[in-house]
């Protein structure tokens, strides 16, 4: 079992976008997370199931060698979908 606040797998990676591009597709919930923002419960929910359960509360580092630095997990999911790096990890 995964400890709370760790990011996805590869493979758990592979079923979130899955589930994403059955139900709703990843670009359906960028476009979400850009108009109502992180406080949107289904954008919550989102973040909670990549991360088992809980939101990292910040800072984030990433695998992004120019810009390892986000203030919050919200942050760094905005720039995975302004990039379309939907499988960047922290």
């Amino acid at each position: 079992a995964q400890q709370p606040g760790t990011p996805l797998s590869d493979q758990e990676y592979h079923q979130f976008f899955k589930f994403l591009r059955i139900t709703i597709q990843a670009s359906t919930a960028c476009r979400l997370r850009e108009l109502y923002g992180c406080k949107n419960s289904l954008v919550q929910r989102l973040d909670e199931y990549e991360n088992h359960g809980v939101i990292p509360p910040g800072p984030i580092c990433s695998e992004l060698p120019g810009n390892p630095f986000f203030h919050n997990f919200c942050t760094f999911s905005l720039y995975r979908c302004i990039m379309k790096n939907y499988f960047l990890k922290v």
